[in-house]
């Protein structure tokens, strides 16, 4: 017998859900229910609101436990670092969660399956999906498993463009953002950037911002540099 999509993510989180349908509305996106003509209550929208205030919940208790000394506003820093949309993406990327989205043709065609925006609502709203199946205690076990790990490199991300800076500044040379492009609607545009050192492009990000953008081009960057040294 042919194994479902679900069923196939199901194995990957090692979460076997008791109500199949909750996994499958935390995979379709609204473009996906728009043109099957499903009620828009059944995308994942309503348990990405809620994932989001488990992840919130989840990341808040571990970083009080884990950094007894830390100031308030340091620890509110690193839970920012920890569930922005682009981290969020990361985790979404290490599960293969593109791959298993409900998406409309048009959203499918343009990218939709490796756009940040997309794969972190969905990385949220499987947490409200489990969190609604079994409980907070469920939630938090895949919070902690597949969200709060490497978080060495997600702490990396968040100082991406000020270490750039650093290495650039030894090298004495400039880091320089090129916007190179803008695709999508006005009201969910991806911006591309190119990062230049030195009169050489050394890697590219995209975004939702151009902030976002340099961001990500930024930790690519890092990467990259410090692999040479």
């Amino acid at each position: 017998m042919k194994t479902s999509p679900e069923e196939e993510l199901e194995k990957k989180i090692g979460y076997c859900f008791n109500d199949i349908g909750l996994l499958k509305q935390a995979l379709t996106h609204s473009s996906y229910a728009n043109e099957r003509k499903i009620n828009r209550c059944k995308n994942y929208e309503r348990l990405e609101f809620l994932g989001d205030a488990v992840l919130e919940m989840v990341s808040s208790d571990f970083l009080f436990r884990e950094n007894p000394d830390m100031p308030e506003g340091r620890l509110t820093q690193m839970r920012a670092s920890m569930v922005c949309e682009q981290s969020l993406a990361i985790c979404a990327r290490d599960l293969e969660l593109g791959k298993f989205i409900y998406l409309g043709k048009g959203e499918a065609q343009t990218g939709g399956r490796e756009r940040d925006s997309i794969l972190a609502d969905v990385c949220e709203a499987i947490i409200g999906a489990i969190y609604m199946d079994g409980g907070f205690e469920k939630a938090k076990e895949y919070v902690n498993r597949f969200v709060l790990a490497d978080l060495e490199d997600k702490q990396l991300f968040l100082d991406s463009k000020t270490l750039l800076q650093e290495i650039a500044q030894k090298r004495a040379e400039e880091a320089d953002y090129k916007l190179v492009g803008e695709t999508g609607p006005e009201h969910d545009k991806i911006f591309e950037v190119e990062l230049w050192i030195g009169g050489k492009e050394i890697s590219r990000g995209s975004g939702r911002t151009k902030k976002a953008a340099e961001q990500q081009a930024a930790y690519e960057a890092v990467r990259i540099l410090k692999d040479k040294e």
